[in-house]
């Protein structure tokens, strides 16, 4: 099958797109980038990349260049790992269906319903726990919220980056830094001492494959850098319970912080996590079950895996010629 992929950044803030394309290395894939700077890029791991508008600019441009691709290099499905992409993909979903592309993805209800600034209420239906978080769309909100939960707090964005507050000064700071790049609304949260833990999951109304994990370490943007592969019974049962209340369709992880006897559901990612490719190492290819499924074939389920498996994300260096990045630049393919 030949499937495009999105998500090709792979730094110390990597994106899904790298690890999902070296679980489906039997396959001819296409590579979706919106910066030519993408690492992804250049890795020698897509037969052809293409630059794709940002999606902001909406449906109809991102249509019409999926079309494109499909004509030159006739891809059968896509997968895209970006936040900010996927509602575009969910919303035109059948569309993209009746052109020829497939897609493995949660309904947009599910996929709102998810949404870190609507997460509070939906915890309540899993029988966890939720950090005190607040919605803040101006200075003055923030000041307030800050007060309200103590110091330290967190500062998120509704999408994307999330960092520590040690104090007003450096919240104000966060507030500025987020906002101006991924703009309102953004949360004030209260940090939970404990054990971070995480989730990946591929279900069809029911679970049908997943593995759990301990982080150790992690970058400055709370990114996995080396994790440990867990068999935590809460959150094993929070990962069925999650797909069994809401009928999750497609990837999903969730993140979460064992404090105690307690769980603290922090977020719902609703696409593949950027440490996917440690559970395909573990013998759990999730993106292998999508491309599966998004070809009609039946799936067997994998719920089990090895624990005590020790994940390290490295840096590695490529060459490439120069002209590859002005071609892409400028042609808009690779």
């Amino acid at each position: 099958m030949r499937v495009a992929i999105s998500g090709l950044n792979n730094t110390d803030n990597p994106a899904p797109g790298v690890p999902v394309a070296k679980s489906l290395k039997g396959h001819n894939l296409i590579g979706l980038s919106y910066d030519v700077n993408e690492p992804g890029i250049y890795q020698g791991i897509f037969e052809k990349v293409y630059l794709m508008p940002f999606p902001n600019v909406g449906w109809e441009d991102t249509k019409e260049r999926l079309l494109e691709i499909k004509r030159k290099s006739d891809i059968e499905a896509v997968i895209p790992n970006l936040d900010a992409e996927l509602p575009l993909y969910i919303k035109n979903q059948e569309e993209l269906k009746r052109l020829g592309i497939n897609t493995f993805l949660p309904s947009l209800k599910n996929f709102e319903m998810r949404e870190k600034r609507c997460l509070p209420e939906f915890v309540k239906k899993l029988g966890v726990k939720h950090p005190k978080t607040i919605e803040v769309i101006s200075l003055d909100d923030l000041v307030k919220a800050v007060k309200e939960i103590g110091l330290p707090v967190m500062v998120k964005g509704n999408y994307y980056k999330a960092y520590m507050a040690y104090s007003l000064d450096e919240a104000i700071e966060y507030f500025y830094k987020i906002s101006n790049e991924w703009g309102f609304p953004l949360l004030v949260q209260e940090v939970v001492k404990g054990v971070e833990i995480n989730y990946v999951g591929l279900a069809n109304k029911e679970l049908f494959g997943g593995v759990g994990i301990k982080k150790l370490t992690t970058t400055d943007l709370g990114k996995v850098w080396s994790a440990v592969s867990i068999d935590n019974k809460k959150l094993i049962d929070l990962a069925h319970k999650f797909v069994e209340i809401s009928e999750w369709r497609g990837a999903f992880e969730l993140e979460a912080i064992a404090s105690g006897d307690d769980i603290y559901l922090i977020e719902i990612n609703p696409r593949f996590p950027a440490w996917v490719y440690f559970a395909t190492m573990l013998g759990v290819n999730l993106p292998q079950m999508m491309v599966d499924i998004m070809q009609g074939r039946e799936v067997e389920k994998k719920l089990t895996y090895p624990c005590e498996k020790l994940y390290v994300r490295y840096v590695d260096e490529v060459m490439r010629d120069f002209s590859d990045f002005t071609k892409l630049l400028t042609q808009k393919e690779l």
